[in-house]
């Protein structure tokens, strides 16, 4: 092959995405593209894009999955806009994503699986590829990857389908020359994959990935290089973690700095599932997971061992939670610890499964019979479901009360560089028990929380009775009516006043003036970037994040009364908006967003502009 004439390209951050068929390996080489850049200490953010799908048809529009990085030394807390690279391994990963290629970026395009009946399954009359305007438009390198992976296959004696399933490889390892990613990494995570039980797809893939580093290094055609400039980090220790392994490993240090043993009763559910499957490997930290046959039985399973005195966690998704309602409401009415870990998706029903949204929030708050208030909390980031797992049980365990703790798809399946906490600087969120002997009173509280007494039960002397029916302060059932009010307040009162124990978040920006950003949950890296954009600009623009969404934290009403407008960006039609309206009575403009996919950077600046 000629000598090749790449061009060097320096960059502070990079977005790369990978598309292709979902049999193609996209998660499995996006998710490696990751790992390397972690390994060399770039920040990352990463965006799995799947489709709805089980298995929806070879080559289909519906069946397009991707894979999103974002990596680099700075502003990197968003998977990104618009990928500067986007590599497409066949004619309907290129239909689906090509407008997420900034205009000008590196496109790199399988062309051996641009056939006649691969064009027709993705509504091409023609082939995109002989359009002039695509490579006006784009950097278009052309590459049969099929062929090759074929040719550098073709000594191993596999059957043809497993030699194209290296493909994937042969794709990664162009990737890594054009973004100087290390090899290493990835050849190792190879021979740990396969060696022991598939040792001739070991050499395959490895063979796949080393040529196309090779193709991508001297190919003819002038692929750009890049390279990413580095950041500085901190001292310690590192690892790549999604949402969903943040939150399992959250649960843990909670129930170890409780000194509970942890029981999850779960039924599995897109996207929470991966809590579950985390949570049983760990048995040893005292962990014990019931996979239940349905979402009622797996809410019973956790109010059980809420009351046995264990940290009691069930996981689920929207459709879920409305199915938990009845039993969430009896988690209400006992006073029981109780953490629900609920990963959004959108909906209703079962909606797009697999894609993101924020629209359980008014469900949360109000979707259950009675007066039945919860506390609701909200993760910002992967690693900060970490953070906000052990705040949710804190507060469970303090306030004796049923905790919602709100993630997303995004935030689930989405992952990025966490830096390992000591083990002394997690809090201790242990509550003192009862002591023997003690006269026990069920719904006797402490004065300043209003927390009902906890006591495990079997032991002598402290036999009560608790359940559905509506109790007076010793334990008896009650009909009577005034007694029902007293308790409902009383209920109502505690969850009110955990705002007591919560400090309002700090404002970015302006104290006060024009526009005022309220955001929740994981719009917070799109919401960040697009005010520091506009306030490099000049634009006199305050911005807060809030994580306790129920009860809200003092002050925020009299912070938002400081500015003439006060704008929510949320994926939903407006819940949040709707909820400061009415406990504030602030005019609050709402931006909203519903379409299953987070906000870019750049369509919050010009909605936010609007109000400027």
């Amino acid at each position: 092959m000629a000598e090749s004439t790449n061009t060097l390209m320096e960059k502070d951050s990079v977005v790369v995405r990978f598309a292709g068929d979902s049999g193609d390996g996209m998660q499995t080489v996006g998710e490696l593209f990751a790992d390397a850049s972690a390994l060399l200490g770039d920040a990352i953010v990463t965006f799995p894009d799947y489709p709805s799908e089980i298995r929806a048809p070879a080559g289909s529009l519906p069946g397009v999955s991707g894979f999103q990085v974002h990596f680099g030394a700075t502003s990197v807390m968003t998977p990104g806009d618009k990928a500067d690279a986007l590599v497409v391994m066949n004619p309907a990963a290129l239909k689906v994503n090509l407008r997420e290629l900034e205009p000008k970026g590196l496109l790199i395009v399988n062309t051996g699986s641009f056939t006649a009946a691969n064009l027709k399954k993705a509504n091409y009359e023609t082939n995109p590829l002989d359009d002039p305007a695509l490579e006006e438009e784009f950097r278009l390198i052309k590459v049969d990857i099929n062929a090759l992976t074929n040719e550098a296959l073709k000594e191993m004696p596999l059957k043809p389908a497993l030699r194209a399933r290296c493909k994937n490889f042969f794709a990664l390892g162009i990737t890594y020359w054009v973004f100087s990613r290390p090899l290493d990494m990835t050849l190792e995570w190879i021979e740990t994959k396969w060696r022991e039980h598939l040792p001739m797809m070991a050499d395959a893939n490895s063979l796949a990935l080393k040529t196309g580093y090779i193709v991508g290094e001297n190919k003819d055609v002038d692929i750009p290089q890049y390279t990413v400039h580095k950041r500085m980090l901190e001292d310690g220790i590192y690892r790549k973690i999604t949402g969903n392994e943040a939150t399992a490993l959250g649960l843990i240090a909670a129930a170890e700095n409780s000194w509970r043993d942890l029981v999850l009763g779960s039924y599995p559910i897109t996207p929470a599932t991966p809590i579950l499957e985390t949570l049983s490997k760990h048995r040893n930290f005292n962990v014990k997971t019931v996979q239940a046959e349905d979402e009622i039985a797996a809410i019973g399973v956790a109010i059980g061992a809420a009351f046995a005195g264990a940290l009691a966690v069930t996981t689920t998704s929207g459709p879920g939670l409305c199915l938990k309602s009845e039993a969430l409401g009896l988690a209400v009415i006992t006073e029981l610890p109780l953490v629900v870990v609920n990963v959004q998706r959108a909906g209703p029903s079962t909606g797009l499964p697999t894609k993101t949204e924020q629209a359980d929030l008014l469900q949360t708050l109000y979707g259950r019979n009675g007066e039945s208030p919860v506390v609701a909390i909200a993760a910002d980031s992967p690693s900060d479901c970490f953070n906000c797992a052990i705040e949710a049980a804190r507060i469970a365990l303090k306030y004796r009360t049923p905790v919602v703790m709100l993630t997303d798809t995004y935030l689930a399946n989405g992952s990025e560089p966490w830096k390992v906490p000591e083990v002394t600087d997690i809090p201790d969120i242990s509550v003192e028990p009862i002591k023997h002997g003690e006269n026990y009173v069920p719904y006797q509280r402490d004065p300043k929380t209003l927390a009902r007494r906890l006591a495990v039960p079997g032991r002598p002397g402290f036999e009560h009775r608790i359940g559905g029916l509506e109790k007076t302060e010793v334990g008896l059932v009650s009909y009577d009516a005034e007694n029902h009010e007293k308790m409902c307040r009383l209920r109502a009162q505690k969850v009110k006043g955990i705002a007591n124990d919560i400090a309002l978040p700090d404002v970015l920006g302006e104290q006060r003036g024009k526009v005022l950003v309220v955001g929740w949950g994981s719009t917070r890296g799109a919401i960040s970037m697009a005010v520091e954009r506009l306030r490099k600009e000049g634009k006199a623009v305050g911005y807060i994040h809030l994580r306790h969404l129920n009860p809200l934290p003092h002050g925020l009403g009299d912070l938002m009364k400081q500015f003439e407008t006060v704008v929510v960006p949320e994926m939903n039609l407006g819940q949040l908006s709707l909820v400061l309206r009415a406990e504030f009575l602030v005019d609050v403009k709402s931006i909203s967003k519903v379409q299953g996919r987070m906000f870019q950077i750049a369509e919050l600046v010009e909605a936010i502009s609007d109000y400027l």
